[in-house]
């Protein structure tokens, strides 16, 4: 008896049993696998070091935040870190998962809180350098919405920096340097220690006009630019 053609068809079954099964594997395994995920600019998206989109296992910070470019106040959170322009007209507020945080208050970056140090043309910096003018007590819409304690004022743009003691931002009770004219910029005004032989005079009050200085002022100064420009002063007796 001749087996050779049931062997032939058993084999033959086999293959194609083989092939079938070898099919649905791979079929299966295209339908099991995870799309490789899309990455966008939204919240909770993370960021490299080098300020790119990347998967959150390997990320450096994540996107707290998306706002306009450039953001307004309140528009990225108090914990910002880095502000990072996207396109679109559109900005990502970002903030690392591990220290340093920039954006912490005096730390010189994120955006501009009370707090934060900056220069005299209203950019932080951070209080660790040197070279900035004052300490933000609070940003406003206006001078006039500046909190009780506020020393001084600067232009922030879009918002007022109130700021209050810290820096070379003079309080009552300081003393200063004889400027060289009685109009001058407030980076101008020296304050040094009232025991020095080079203090002038002494800081009496802050106010609006010269004729609301009190009775005691002798002198007072008129800066171009702040909440209160003119600064009253009581000579020293030499």
């Amino acid at each position: 008896m001749d087996t050779r053609p049931k062997l032939a068809a058993a084999v033959a079954a086999l293959v194609v049993a083989l092939l079938a099964l070898a099919g649905a594997v791979i079929a299966g395994a295209r339908e099991g696998a995870q799309p490789r995920p899309v990455l966008r600019w939204t919240p909770g998206a993370c960021v490299t070091d080098k300020l790119a989109l990347t998967a959150c296992n390997g990320g450096e910070a994540e996107v707290v935040a998306m706002a306009p470019d450039p953001p307004g106040p309140g528009d990225c959170p108090a914990d910002t870190d880095d502000v990072l322009r996207v396109g679109s007209g559109r900005t990502a507020c970002v903030r690392n998962f591990l220290e340093p945080h920039p954006g912490d208050p005096g730390a010189g970056g994120g955006v501009l809180r009370p707090g934060d140090c900056v220069t005299l043309d209203g950019l932080e910096r951070a209080c660790a350098r040197p070279g900035w003018h004052g300490r933000a007590l609070a940003l406003t819409p206006d001078a006039a919405a500046c909190p009780e304690g506020t020393l001084d004022t600067l232009d922030g743009g879009s918002q007022v920096i109130c700021l209050g003691r810290g820096g070379q931002v003079l309080d009552v009770g300081d003393c200063v340097a004889e400027p060289a004219t009685d109009v001058i910029a407030r980076s101008a005004v020296g304050r040094v220690p009232c025991d020095s032989p080079h203090a002038w005079a002494k800081v009496l009050s802050f106010e609006r006009a010269p004729s609301a200085c009190p009775a005691g002022a002798r002198r007072y100064l008129r800066a171009d630019e702040g909440n209160r420009p003119v600064t009253c002063l009581d000579v020293l007796s030499k």
